[in-house]
Protein backbone atom coordinates (compact mmCIF):
# COMPACT_ATOMS: atom_id res chain seq x y z
CA UNK A 1 0.00 0.00 0.00
CA UNK A 2 0.98 3.52 -0.46
CA UNK A 3 3.08 5.16 2.02
CA UNK A 4 0.69 7.22 4.26
CA UNK A 5 1.50 11.03 3.77
CA UNK A 6 1.13 11.96 7.13
CA UNK A 7 4.34 10.21 7.80
CA UNK A 8 6.33 11.52 5.32
CA UNK A 9 8.93 14.19 6.40
CA UNK A 10 7.44 17.38 5.51
CA UNK A 11 11.07 18.97 4.55
CA UNK A 12 11.79 16.20 2.72
CA UNK A 13 11.75 16.85 -1.27
CA UNK A 14 11.86 14.33 -4.42
CA UNK A 15 14.32 14.58 -7.04
CA UNK A 16 12.64 16.50 -10.03
CA UNK A 17 12.89 13.20 -12.11
CA UNK A 18 10.56 11.44 -10.07
CA UNK A 19 8.40 14.66 -9.70
CA UNK A 20 7.67 14.58 -13.58
CA UNK A 21 7.24 10.93 -13.30
CA UNK A 22 4.10 11.81 -10.43
CA UNK A 23 3.08 14.42 -13.29
CA UNK A 24 3.13 11.83 -16.15
CA UNK A 25 0.72 9.51 -14.04
CA UNK A 26 -1.52 12.01 -13.19
CA UNK A 27 -1.70 13.26 -17.01
CA UNK A 28 -2.28 10.11 -18.02
CA UNK A 29 -4.85 8.88 -15.35
CA UNK A 30 -7.03 12.60 -16.09
CA UNK A 31 -6.75 11.14 -19.58
CA UNK A 32 -8.27 8.03 -18.77
CA UNK A 33 -10.69 8.03 -16.27
CA UNK A 34 -12.37 4.76 -14.99
CA UNK A 35 -9.15 2.67 -16.07
CA UNK A 36 -8.75 0.45 -13.37
CA UNK A 37 -5.95 -1.58 -14.62
CA UNK A 38 -3.93 1.78 -14.67
CA UNK A 39 -4.89 2.92 -11.15
CA UNK A 40 -3.47 -0.33 -9.96
CA UNK A 41 0.06 -0.10 -12.15
CA UNK A 42 0.31 3.88 -10.42
CA UNK A 43 -0.61 2.16 -6.95
CA UNK A 44 2.30 0.07 -7.84
CA UNK A 45 4.61 2.87 -9.10
CA UNK A 46 3.85 4.79 -5.82
CA UNK A 47 4.42 1.65 -3.73
CA UNK A 48 8.03 1.29 -5.21
CA UNK A 49 10.10 3.91 -3.10
CA UNK A 50 9.29 6.29 -0.62
CA UNK A 51 10.42 9.11 -3.21
CA UNK A 52 7.39 8.28 -5.73
CA UNK A 53 4.85 8.65 -2.76
CA UNK A 54 6.61 11.95 -1.32
CA UNK A 55 6.23 13.51 -5.38
CA UNK A 56 2.68 11.57 -5.74
CA UNK A 57 1.24 13.49 -2.45
CA UNK A 58 2.65 16.64 -3.41
CA UNK A 59 1.73 16.94 -6.73
CA UNK A 60 -1.95 15.92 -5.75
CA UNK A 61 -1.58 18.41 -2.77
CA UNK A 62 -0.32 21.37 -5.24
CA UNK A 63 -3.01 20.87 -7.73
CA UNK A 64 -5.36 20.41 -4.95
CA UNK A 65 -3.82 23.86 -3.58
CA UNK A 66 -3.82 25.33 -6.96
CA UNK A 67 -7.72 24.57 -7.54
CA UNK A 68 -8.91 26.05 -4.64
CA UNK A 69 -6.98 28.98 -5.17
CA UNK A 70 -8.44 29.73 -8.53
CA UNK A 71 -12.00 28.75 -7.49
CA UNK A 72 -11.41 31.22 -4.76
CA UNK A 73 -10.38 34.06 -7.00
CA UNK A 74 -13.90 36.09 -8.33
CA UNK A 75 -14.46 35.16 -12.46
CA UNK A 76 -11.40 32.34 -12.11
CA UNK A 77 -13.31 29.29 -12.87
CA UNK A 78 -13.92 29.90 -15.88
CA UNK A 79 -10.08 30.31 -16.39
CA UNK A 80 -9.77 27.32 -14.61
CA UNK A 81 -12.05 25.31 -17.10
CA UNK A 82 -10.00 26.64 -19.84
CA UNK A 83 -7.08 25.56 -18.52
CA UNK A 84 -8.54 22.26 -18.02
CA UNK A 85 -9.58 21.63 -21.45
CA UNK A 86 -6.45 22.92 -22.93
CA UNK A 87 -4.27 20.56 -21.15
CA UNK A 88 -7.06 17.54 -21.78
CA UNK A 89 -6.72 18.93 -25.53
CA UNK A 90 -3.11 18.68 -25.69
CA UNK A 91 -0.47 15.75 -26.59
CA UNK A 92 1.03 14.01 -23.58
CA UNK A 93 4.60 15.58 -24.53
CA UNK A 94 3.77 19.14 -24.20
CA UNK A 95 1.02 18.81 -21.77
CA UNK A 96 3.72 17.10 -19.63
CA UNK A 97 6.17 20.20 -20.24
CA UNK A 98 2.90 22.24 -19.41
CA UNK A 99 2.41 20.73 -16.38
CA UNK A 100 5.60 19.85 -15.04
CA UNK A 101 6.79 23.82 -15.12
CA UNK A 102 3.69 24.44 -13.07
CA UNK A 103 4.01 21.70 -10.44
CA UNK A 104 7.69 22.66 -10.52
CA UNK A 105 6.89 26.18 -9.89
CA UNK A 106 4.40 25.43 -7.49
CA UNK A 107 6.81 23.51 -5.43
CA UNK A 108 9.30 25.34 -5.46
CA UNK A 109 7.40 28.48 -4.28
CA UNK A 110 5.45 26.06 -1.70
CA UNK A 111 9.23 24.94 -0.02
CA UNK A 112 10.23 28.84 0.28
CA UNK A 113 6.81 29.71 2.24
CA UNK A 114 7.93 26.28 4.47
CA UNK A 115 11.35 27.64 4.51
CA UNK A 116 10.78 31.64 4.98
CA UNK A 117 8.39 30.83 7.74
CA UNK A 118 11.10 27.93 9.68
CA UNK A 119 13.97 30.62 8.90
CA UNK A 120 11.31 33.65 10.69
CA UNK A 121 10.55 31.70 13.76
CA UNK A 122 14.34 30.31 14.17
CA UNK A 123 16.18 33.19 12.96
CA UNK A 124 17.48 36.05 15.72
CA UNK A 125 16.46 38.82 13.02
CA UNK A 126 13.98 37.93 9.76
CA UNK A 127 11.84 39.40 7.29
CA UNK A 128 9.36 37.71 5.13
CA UNK A 129 8.47 38.12 1.26
CA UNK A 130 7.19 42.05 0.99
CA UNK A 131 8.55 42.82 4.48
CA UNK A 132 12.29 45.48 5.12
CA UNK A 133 12.62 45.83 8.77
CA UNK A 134 15.64 47.80 10.96
CA UNK A 135 17.19 46.65 14.04
CA UNK A 136 20.05 48.47 16.15
CA UNK A 137 22.46 45.78 17.64
CA UNK A 138 23.94 46.01 21.47
CA UNK A 139 26.76 47.36 19.87
CA UNK A 140 25.55 50.09 17.78
CA UNK A 141 25.66 48.40 14.72
CA UNK A 142 22.38 48.98 12.72
CA UNK A 143 21.29 46.42 10.35
CA UNK A 144 18.72 46.55 7.30
CA UNK A 145 16.91 43.45 6.06
CA UNK A 146 15.68 43.12 3.22
CA UNK A 147 12.40 41.09 2.01
CA UNK A 148 13.05 37.41 2.62
CA UNK A 149 15.47 37.71 4.58
CA UNK A 150 17.50 36.62 7.68
CA UNK A 151 20.27 36.57 10.27
CA UNK A 152 21.81 35.32 13.11
CA UNK A 153 23.95 36.76 15.66
CA UNK A 154 26.70 34.99 17.17
CA UNK A 155 28.38 37.58 19.98
CA UNK A 156 31.00 36.17 22.30
CA UNK A 157 33.85 37.60 24.43
CA UNK A 158 35.77 36.64 21.58
CA UNK A 159 33.69 37.74 18.37
CA UNK A 160 31.38 39.78 17.17
CA UNK A 161 29.80 38.00 14.62
CA UNK A 162 26.85 38.63 11.88
CA UNK A 163 25.78 35.77 9.97
CA UNK A 164 23.78 36.86 6.52
CA UNK A 165 21.81 33.72 6.39
CA UNK A 166 19.98 34.42 3.46
CA UNK A 167 18.15 37.42 1.45
CA UNK A 168 20.10 40.77 1.55
CA UNK A 169 21.81 43.03 4.25
CA UNK A 170 22.61 46.78 5.13
CA UNK A 171 24.92 47.08 7.87
CA UNK A 172 25.92 50.61 9.09
CA UNK A 173 28.53 50.20 11.85
CA UNK A 174 28.84 51.81 15.17
CA UNK A 175 29.37 51.95 18.90
CA UNK A 176 32.89 50.30 19.50
CA UNK A 177 33.80 50.60 15.82
CA UNK A 178 33.29 54.32 15.44
CA UNK A 179 35.81 54.74 18.91
CA UNK A 180 38.93 53.66 20.16
CA UNK A 181 40.65 50.05 18.68
CA UNK A 182 38.44 47.08 20.64
CA UNK A 183 39.73 43.33 20.61
CA UNK A 184 36.43 42.27 19.02
CA UNK A 185 36.50 43.28 15.55
CA UNK A 186 33.20 43.23 13.95
CA UNK A 187 32.95 40.55 11.11
CA UNK A 188 29.70 39.73 8.60
CA UNK A 189 29.73 36.16 7.06
CA UNK A 190 27.71 35.47 3.87
CA UNK A 191 27.45 31.80 2.45
CA UNK A 192 30.31 32.90 0.14
CA UNK A 193 32.70 34.81 2.12
CA UNK A 194 33.51 36.74 5.60
CA UNK A 195 33.86 40.35 5.48
CA UNK A 196 35.12 42.74 8.01
CA UNK A 197 34.18 46.58 8.01
CA UNK A 198 35.83 49.15 9.27
CA UNK A 199 33.67 52.28 9.75
CA UNK A 200 31.91 51.27 6.79
CA UNK A 201 28.32 51.35 5.53
CA UNK A 202 27.83 48.36 3.08
CA UNK A 203 25.39 45.93 1.64
CA UNK A 204 25.42 42.42 1.03
CA UNK A 205 23.15 40.43 -1.44
CA UNK A 206 23.30 36.50 -0.71
CA UNK A 207 22.06 34.62 -4.25
CA UNK A 208 22.19 30.92 -4.92
CA UNK A 209 25.86 30.96 -6.70
CA UNK A 210 27.41 34.28 -4.94
CA UNK A 211 27.19 37.09 -2.61
CA UNK A 212 27.09 40.85 -3.81
CA UNK A 213 29.38 43.31 -1.60
CA UNK A 214 28.56 47.19 -2.44
CA UNK A 215 30.49 49.63 -0.03
CA UNK A 216 29.36 53.10 0.29
CA UNK A 217 31.20 54.53 2.84
CA UNK A 218 34.45 53.49 4.73
CA UNK A 219 36.05 50.08 3.72
CA UNK A 220 35.55 46.31 4.23
CA UNK A 221 38.79 43.80 4.03
CA UNK A 222 37.13 40.42 2.11
CA UNK A 223 38.68 37.68 4.25
CA UNK A 224 37.86 35.08 2.33
CA UNK A 225 38.25 32.89 -0.12
CA UNK A 226 40.73 35.74 -0.85
CA UNK A 227 41.55 38.58 1.28
CA UNK A 228 40.87 41.96 -0.77
CA UNK A 229 40.00 45.32 0.37
CA UNK A 230 36.60 47.10 -1.06
CA UNK A 231 36.31 50.58 -0.81
CA UNK A 232 33.35 53.14 -0.83
CA UNK A 233 31.88 53.25 -4.14
CA UNK A 234 33.05 49.97 -5.15
CA UNK A 235 31.24 46.35 -5.70
CA UNK A 236 32.36 42.65 -5.63
CA UNK A 237 31.02 39.66 -6.23
CA UNK A 238 32.34 36.72 -4.19
CA UNK A 239 32.05 32.40 -4.87
CA UNK A 240 33.66 30.16 -3.11
CA UNK A 241 36.61 30.53 -5.32
CA UNK A 242 37.50 33.69 -5.96
CA UNK A 243 36.44 37.57 -5.40
CA UNK A 244 36.19 39.98 -8.31
CA UNK A 245 35.05 43.25 -9.58
CA UNK A 246 30.68 43.34 -10.02
CA UNK A 247 29.72 44.97 -13.11
CA UNK A 248 27.80 48.07 -12.78
CA UNK A 249 23.80 47.49 -11.69
CA UNK A 250 20.81 49.34 -13.65
CA UNK A 251 19.33 49.82 -9.78
CA UNK A 252 20.37 51.88 -6.75
CA UNK A 253 21.43 48.74 -4.56
CA UNK A 254 20.59 49.96 -1.53
CA UNK A 255 17.61 52.04 -2.42
CA UNK A 256 14.91 48.86 -0.71
CA UNK A 257 15.42 50.75 2.36
CA UNK A 258 13.75 53.56 1.65
CA UNK A 259 11.04 51.08 0.04
CA UNK A 260 12.07 52.30 -3.37
CA UNK A 261 12.80 50.42 -6.89
CA UNK A 262 15.73 53.00 -8.43
CA UNK A 263 16.22 51.91 -12.22
CA UNK A 264 18.54 53.11 -15.01
CA UNK A 265 17.93 51.63 -18.09
CA UNK A 266 17.13 48.41 -16.80
CA UNK A 267 15.61 45.18 -19.28
CA UNK A 268 12.00 44.74 -18.42
CA UNK A 269 12.50 40.73 -17.40
CA UNK A 270 15.10 41.79 -15.01
CA UNK A 271 12.57 44.84 -13.35
CA UNK A 272 10.12 42.29 -12.82
CA UNK A 273 12.85 39.39 -11.33
CA UNK A 274 13.31 42.73 -8.83
CA UNK A 275 9.62 43.34 -8.19
CA UNK A 276 9.06 40.07 -7.84
CA UNK A 277 10.88 39.08 -4.34
CA UNK A 278 8.53 41.14 -2.95
CA UNK A 279 5.35 39.90 -3.69
CA UNK A 280 3.81 35.98 -3.44
CA UNK A 281 3.19 34.18 -6.77
CA UNK A 282 4.92 34.52 -10.14
CA UNK A 283 5.78 37.46 -12.00
CA UNK A 284 7.03 37.33 -15.36
CA UNK A 285 6.78 38.71 -19.03
CA UNK A 286 6.63 37.29 -22.34
CA UNK A 287 9.75 37.03 -24.37
CA UNK A 288 9.16 39.62 -26.50
CA UNK A 289 8.48 42.26 -24.13
CA UNK A 290 11.92 41.64 -21.74
CA UNK A 291 14.03 43.73 -23.49
CA UNK A 292 11.65 46.91 -23.47
CA UNK A 293 13.95 49.43 -21.05
CA UNK A 294 13.11 51.56 -18.22
CA UNK A 295 14.21 54.12 -16.01
CA UNK A 296 12.43 55.61 -13.02
CA UNK A 297 11.80 55.83 -9.35
CA UNK A 298 8.88 53.19 -8.20
CA UNK A 299 7.54 51.94 -4.53
CA UNK A 300 7.11 49.05 -3.36
CA UNK A 301 4.89 49.24 -0.57
CA UNK A 302 2.28 48.15 -3.08
CA UNK A 303 3.30 46.38 -5.92
CA UNK A 304 -0.02 45.88 -7.80
CA UNK A 305 -0.21 49.52 -7.82
CA UNK A 306 3.88 49.70 -9.47
CA UNK A 307 2.54 47.03 -11.87
CA UNK A 308 -0.26 48.87 -13.02
CA UNK A 309 1.89 51.95 -14.13
CA UNK A 310 3.42 50.42 -16.21
CA UNK A 311 1.72 50.59 -19.22
CA UNK A 312 1.56 54.26 -18.91
CA UNK A 313 5.68 54.32 -20.41
CA UNK A 314 5.77 50.82 -22.24
CA UNK A 315 3.79 49.09 -24.61
CA UNK A 316 2.37 46.38 -22.16
CA UNK A 317 -0.62 45.14 -20.48
CA UNK A 318 -0.45 43.22 -17.20
CA UNK A 319 -2.92 40.35 -17.05
CA UNK A 320 -4.08 38.26 -14.03
CA UNK A 321 -4.74 34.78 -14.32
CA UNK A 322 -4.94 34.77 -10.79
CA UNK A 323 -3.68 36.99 -7.91
CA UNK A 324 -0.32 35.18 -7.94
CA UNK A 325 0.00 34.54 -10.99
CA UNK A 326 0.70 37.85 -13.29
CA UNK A 327 2.21 38.42 -16.87
CA UNK A 328 3.06 41.37 -18.93
CA UNK A 329 2.22 40.98 -22.67
CA UNK A 330 2.69 43.34 -25.32
CA UNK A 331 -0.15 46.05 -25.91
CA UNK A 332 -2.15 45.05 -28.55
Amino acid sequence: MPVDNLSLSRHAEPPQQVVRQAIHWLLRLRNNRGNSHLSRQCEQWRAEHHDHELAWQRVQSLQAELSHNLHSVPGAQVAFNTLENSVQGLDRRRALKLLSGAVLMGSAAWLAKDTQAWQQWSADYATVTGERRGFQLPDGTRIELNTASSVDLDYTAQQRLIKLTRGEIIVTCGGADEGAPFDRPLRVQSRHGTYEPLKARFILRQEGDCTRLSVTSGRVAIHSPQRTEVLAGQSYLIDRHQVRPAPPLDMDAGAWVDGLIVTRNMRLGDFLAEVGRYRQGFLTCASDVADLRLSGVFRLEDTDKLLAILPQTLPVQVRYRTRWWVTLERYT
